[in-house]
């Protein structure tokens, strides 16, 4: 977790913060306070990550543990130290920034939820309106992102062009996160229902050396009995089946279901 807060911290105050990209979530946030006033991201960062464990303590109770302190002291030292080190990006394109530091940031968050920590922040605000309202986590995260990034253009002497620089940091993050997080567990369901279910299942196992599992099905209009066939296997594997599928049986249907874990 350490190893990863200080990727993420570190992806701020080299590539971010230097040249005044805004990004999301309770740094984010912090950033553009700092933008605005002048005061230092630590500061910030830590005053209001306790306002929000405060408030989760009395709403969710004793339910944050000693990870997600953990995680909010440690970034929040690594914010106040790691400026002190005298590189910071010498690239003066936005754009490339953006994209570096929305790819270090994601990298160093998704180690840390690997171990199980949380950074706390936006994480709380989800938990809490989560409780009240039936309203995903990651919508919440959305909404938070799009309007943090989106209050730089209030700030004298910033453009649209800044809050595009930032959306594009949180693109580039959402996208490194989700690789890291299940990249490697990317599959897909996939039911075929056809009347030669029999030969594609033999070759299903035979060729693709996948498992199949038939259910018994009944087709409502023609009240006839089939086998509707379920096979989980790799996104990279959809044309092989595929292509399997039609050589038996061109009039076979198919659905493919993303699927994790």
């Amino acid at each position: 977790m350490t190893i990863g807060l200080f990727i993420f911290v570190f992806s701020w105050t080299a590539f971010l913060i230097p040249v005044e990209i805004a990004g999301g979530g309770v740094s984010g946030l912090a950033s553009v306070i700092q933008y605005a006033t002048g005061i230092e991201v630590f500061y910030s960062y830590l005053l209001i990550n306790i306002f929000l464990l405060g408030v989760g303590f009395l709403i969710l109770g004793n339910g944050f543990g000693f990870k997600t302190i953990y995680c909010i002291s440690v970034a929040a030292l690594f914010f106040k130290f790691l400026p002190l080190i005298p590189w910071v990006t010498d690239i003066e394109d936005k754009l490339i920034n953006s994209v570096i530091g929305g790819t270090m940031s994601g990298i160093g968050i998704g180690i840390i939820f690997l171990q199980g920590g949380s950074t706390g922040g936006t994480d709380i605000i989800a938990l809490i309106i989560s409780k009240y309202r039936e309203t995903s986590p990651g919508r919440v995260f959305l909404f938070c992102d799009l309007i943090i990034i989106g209050s730089v253009i209030f700030i004298p002497g910033k453009s649209l062009s800044d809050v595009i620089y930032g959306y594009i940091e949180m693109v580039s993050f959402s996208y490194v996160i989700d690789m890291i997080l299940t990249g490697n567990k990317q599959s897909v369901q996939i039911h075929i229902f056809s009347s030669k279910y029999k030969e594609i299942a033999d070759r299903a196992i035979t060729d693709l050396r996948r498992g199949v599992t038939a259910i018994t099905s009944t087709g409502w209009y023609s009240q006839k009995e089939s086998r509707v066939l379920i096979i989980v296997l790799r996104k990279n594997q959809v044309s092989d089946i595929t292509a399997l599928v039609k050589e038996i049986d061109k009039d076979a249907f198919m659905t493919v279901t993303p699927v994790m874990s």
